[in-house]
Protein backbone atom coordinates (compact mmCIF):
# COMPACT_ATOMS: atom_id res chain seq x y z
CA UNK A 1 0.00 0.00 0.00
CA UNK A 2 1.24 3.58 -0.96
CA UNK A 3 1.54 6.36 2.02
CA UNK A 4 0.85 9.72 0.55
CA UNK A 5 0.86 12.73 3.11
CA UNK A 6 -2.44 15.06 3.55
CA UNK A 7 -0.53 18.41 3.89
CA UNK A 8 0.41 21.66 2.24
CA UNK A 9 3.19 21.94 5.23
CA UNK A 10 7.32 21.55 3.27
CA UNK A 11 8.44 20.59 6.33
CA UNK A 12 6.43 17.59 7.35
CA UNK A 13 6.31 16.63 3.61
CA UNK A 14 10.16 17.03 3.67
CA UNK A 15 10.21 14.84 6.97
CA UNK A 16 7.59 12.09 5.47
CA UNK A 17 10.01 11.81 2.35
CA UNK A 18 12.91 11.48 4.89
CA UNK A 19 11.82 8.49 6.84
CA UNK A 20 11.85 6.57 3.41
CA UNK A 21 8.23 5.25 2.84
CA UNK A 22 6.46 8.30 1.23
CA UNK A 23 5.06 7.55 -2.42
CA UNK A 24 2.85 11.29 -2.93
CA UNK A 25 1.23 13.94 -1.52
CA UNK A 26 -2.39 15.42 -1.62
CA UNK A 27 -3.35 18.82 -0.49
CA UNK A 28 -6.25 21.07 -1.12
CA UNK A 29 -7.45 24.66 -0.75
CA UNK A 30 -7.99 24.39 3.03
CA UNK A 31 -4.34 23.07 3.82
CA UNK A 32 -3.09 25.84 1.24
CA UNK A 33 -4.24 28.66 3.57
CA UNK A 34 -3.65 26.72 6.92
CA UNK A 35 -0.20 27.43 5.62
CA UNK A 36 -0.57 30.85 4.60
CA UNK A 37 -0.69 29.84 1.17
CA UNK A 38 -3.28 32.62 -0.19
CA UNK A 39 -3.33 33.54 -4.19
CA UNK A 40 -3.44 31.65 -7.55
CA UNK A 41 0.08 32.29 -8.09
CA UNK A 42 1.23 31.67 -4.75
CA UNK A 43 -0.55 28.54 -4.65
CA UNK A 44 0.77 27.19 -7.99
CA UNK A 45 4.28 28.12 -7.15
CA UNK A 46 3.89 25.94 -3.81
CA UNK A 47 2.15 23.26 -6.02
CA UNK A 48 5.67 22.73 -7.91
CA UNK A 49 8.17 23.66 -4.51
CA UNK A 50 5.78 20.10 -3.57
CA UNK A 51 6.74 18.12 -6.68
CA UNK A 52 10.58 19.04 -6.27
CA UNK A 53 10.25 17.11 -2.99
CA UNK A 54 8.32 14.33 -4.16
CA UNK A 55 9.14 11.74 -6.07
CA UNK A 56 5.50 10.12 -7.18
CA UNK A 57 1.87 11.84 -7.33
CA UNK A 58 0.81 14.85 -6.19
CA UNK A 59 -2.83 15.61 -6.17
CA UNK A 60 -3.36 19.66 -7.22
CA UNK A 61 -7.19 20.97 -6.54
CA UNK A 62 -9.80 22.72 -8.74
CA UNK A 63 -11.62 25.16 -7.17
CA UNK A 64 -13.90 25.82 -10.16
CA UNK A 65 -17.33 23.50 -10.29
CA UNK A 66 -18.64 23.98 -13.42
CA UNK A 67 -17.43 21.64 -16.59
CA UNK A 68 -15.18 24.66 -18.37
CA UNK A 69 -13.85 25.99 -15.31
CA UNK A 70 -12.44 22.79 -14.15
CA UNK A 71 -10.86 21.66 -17.86
CA UNK A 72 -9.35 25.49 -17.67
CA UNK A 73 -7.38 24.99 -14.38
CA UNK A 74 -7.22 21.26 -14.61
CA UNK A 75 -4.86 21.76 -17.29
CA UNK A 76 -3.02 25.29 -16.13
CA UNK A 77 -2.40 22.46 -13.08
CA UNK A 78 -1.18 19.75 -15.01
CA UNK A 79 1.18 22.17 -16.81
CA UNK A 80 3.04 22.79 -13.63
CA UNK A 81 4.97 19.65 -13.33
CA UNK A 82 4.71 15.57 -14.40
CA UNK A 83 3.82 14.41 -10.88
CA UNK A 84 0.39 17.00 -10.67
CA UNK A 85 -2.51 14.64 -10.38
CA UNK A 86 -5.50 17.27 -11.16
CA UNK A 87 -7.84 16.19 -7.91
CA UNK A 88 -11.51 17.02 -9.14
CA UNK A 89 -15.23 16.67 -7.14
CA UNK A 90 -17.56 13.54 -7.52
CA UNK A 91 -20.08 15.42 -9.57
CA UNK A 92 -21.86 15.42 -12.94
CA UNK A 93 -19.28 18.14 -14.15
CA UNK A 94 -16.31 16.68 -12.75
CA UNK A 95 -16.84 12.78 -14.18
CA UNK A 96 -16.99 14.69 -17.38
CA UNK A 97 -13.90 16.42 -16.50
CA UNK A 98 -12.14 13.32 -15.63
CA UNK A 99 -13.59 11.64 -18.68
CA UNK A 100 -11.62 14.75 -20.71
CA UNK A 101 -8.67 14.57 -19.06
CA UNK A 102 -8.03 11.01 -19.39
CA UNK A 103 -8.76 11.15 -23.09
CA UNK A 104 -5.56 13.59 -22.84
CA UNK A 105 -3.76 11.29 -20.85
CA UNK A 106 -3.74 14.01 -17.51
CA UNK A 107 -4.34 12.12 -14.20
CA UNK A 108 -7.17 12.52 -11.92
CA UNK A 109 -8.23 11.92 -8.68
CA UNK A 110 -12.19 12.00 -8.06
CA UNK A 111 -12.52 13.38 -4.77
CA UNK A 112 -15.26 13.75 -2.28
CA UNK A 113 -16.58 10.07 -2.57
CA UNK A 114 -19.01 9.17 0.16
CA UNK A 115 -20.69 5.57 -1.94
CA UNK A 116 -19.56 2.36 -4.07
CA UNK A 117 -22.14 4.19 -6.93
CA UNK A 118 -20.23 7.22 -7.13
CA UNK A 119 -16.47 5.16 -6.95
CA UNK A 120 -17.49 2.84 -9.82
CA UNK A 121 -19.12 6.23 -12.03
CA UNK A 122 -15.13 7.26 -11.56
CA UNK A 123 -13.50 4.48 -12.51
CA UNK A 124 -15.69 4.10 -15.91
CA UNK A 125 -14.49 7.90 -16.49
CA UNK A 126 -10.92 6.40 -16.38
CA UNK A 127 -9.89 8.57 -12.85
CA UNK A 128 -6.20 7.85 -11.90
CA UNK A 129 -7.79 7.83 -7.99
CA UNK A 130 -10.91 7.22 -6.37
CA UNK A 131 -11.29 9.03 -2.78
CA UNK A 132 -13.15 7.88 -0.16
CA UNK A 133 -13.40 10.10 2.97
CA UNK A 134 -13.67 7.40 5.24
CA UNK A 135 -12.97 9.41 8.63
CA UNK A 136 -15.91 11.71 7.42
CA UNK A 137 -18.30 8.80 6.90
CA UNK A 138 -17.32 7.70 10.48
CA UNK A 139 -18.45 10.59 12.21
CA UNK A 140 -21.67 10.19 10.96
CA UNK A 141 -21.85 6.49 12.51
CA UNK A 142 -21.32 4.92 8.89
CA UNK A 143 -18.37 2.24 8.30
CA UNK A 144 -16.18 4.06 6.16
CA UNK A 145 -13.57 0.85 5.64
CA UNK A 146 -16.65 -1.00 4.57
CA UNK A 147 -17.06 1.39 1.51
CA UNK A 148 -13.20 0.60 0.87
CA UNK A 149 -14.08 -3.31 0.37
CA UNK A 150 -16.91 -2.51 -1.59
CA UNK A 151 -15.27 -0.52 -3.69
CA UNK A 152 -11.98 -2.83 -3.84
CA UNK A 153 -14.33 -5.47 -4.49
CA UNK A 154 -16.38 -3.82 -7.58
CA UNK A 155 -13.04 -3.02 -9.19
CA UNK A 156 -12.05 -6.43 -9.03
CA UNK A 157 -14.87 -7.65 -10.51
CA UNK A 158 -14.49 -5.65 -13.81
CA UNK A 159 -10.79 -4.85 -13.63
CA UNK A 160 -10.78 -1.14 -13.42
CA UNK A 161 -7.37 0.37 -12.98
CA UNK A 162 -8.50 3.42 -10.86
CA UNK A 163 -6.64 3.06 -7.13
CA UNK A 164 -8.62 3.05 -4.01
CA UNK A 165 -6.87 6.44 -2.12
CA UNK A 166 -8.52 5.88 1.32
CA UNK A 167 -8.64 9.78 2.13
CA UNK A 168 -9.96 11.48 5.38
CA UNK A 169 -7.83 8.60 7.39
CA UNK A 170 -7.62 10.18 10.91
CA UNK A 171 -4.94 7.41 12.98
CA UNK A 172 -2.98 4.72 11.89
CA UNK A 173 -5.78 1.80 12.37
CA UNK A 174 -7.41 3.62 9.59
CA UNK A 175 -3.83 3.05 8.04
CA UNK A 176 -3.98 -0.94 8.99
CA UNK A 177 -7.74 -1.39 8.62
CA UNK A 178 -7.32 -0.13 5.16
CA UNK A 179 -4.02 -2.29 4.24
CA UNK A 180 -6.53 -4.99 5.26
CA UNK A 181 -9.30 -4.54 2.90
CA UNK A 182 -7.01 -3.80 -0.30
CA UNK A 183 -6.42 -0.13 -0.46
CA UNK A 184 -4.19 0.88 -2.90
CA UNK A 185 -3.03 4.08 -1.26
CA UNK A 186 -3.65 5.79 2.16
CA UNK A 187 -3.77 9.33 2.95
CA UNK A 188 -3.20 11.08 5.90
CA UNK A 189 -1.27 13.45 8.39
CA UNK A 190 2.51 12.58 9.18
CA UNK A 191 1.13 12.14 12.84
CA UNK A 192 -0.72 8.93 11.94
CA UNK A 193 1.84 7.86 9.76
CA UNK A 194 4.27 8.11 12.78
CA UNK A 195 2.17 6.52 15.18
CA UNK A 196 2.92 3.36 13.57
CA UNK A 197 6.35 3.21 14.85
CA UNK A 198 5.40 3.21 17.95
CA UNK A 199 4.66 -0.21 20.21
CA UNK A 200 5.17 -0.91 24.19
CA UNK A 201 7.14 -3.41 23.69
CA UNK A 202 9.51 -2.36 21.11
CA UNK A 203 10.57 0.92 23.39
CA UNK A 204 10.70 -1.65 26.49
CA UNK A 205 12.56 -4.63 24.63
CA UNK A 206 14.78 -1.53 23.57
CA UNK A 207 15.27 -0.28 26.92
CA UNK A 208 16.27 -3.88 28.19
CA UNK A 209 18.98 -4.56 25.10
CA UNK A 210 20.43 -1.29 25.49
CA UNK A 211 20.53 -2.11 29.86
CA UNK A 212 22.07 -5.66 28.97
CA UNK A 213 24.51 -4.26 27.09
CA UNK A 214 25.58 -1.71 29.39
CA UNK A 215 25.70 -4.64 32.40
CA UNK A 216 28.10 -6.43 30.14
CA UNK A 217 30.46 -3.72 29.18
CA UNK A 218 31.02 -2.63 32.95
CA UNK A 219 31.34 -6.56 33.59
CA UNK A 220 34.20 -6.81 31.23
CA UNK A 221 36.05 -3.41 32.75
CA UNK A 222 35.96 -5.06 36.00
CA UNK A 223 36.98 -7.98 35.04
Amino acid sequence: MKFFIDTASLSQIREAQDLGVLDGVTTNPSLMAKEGITGTDNILKHYVEICNIVDGDVSAEVIATDYAGMISEGENLAALHPNIVVKVPMTRDGVKAIKYFTSKGIKTNCTLVFSAGQALLAAKAGASYVSPFIGRLDDISTDGIQLIDQIRTIYDNYGYGTEILAASVRHPMHIIQCAEVGADVATCPLSAITALFEHPLTTLGLEKFLADHRKAGQQSVKA
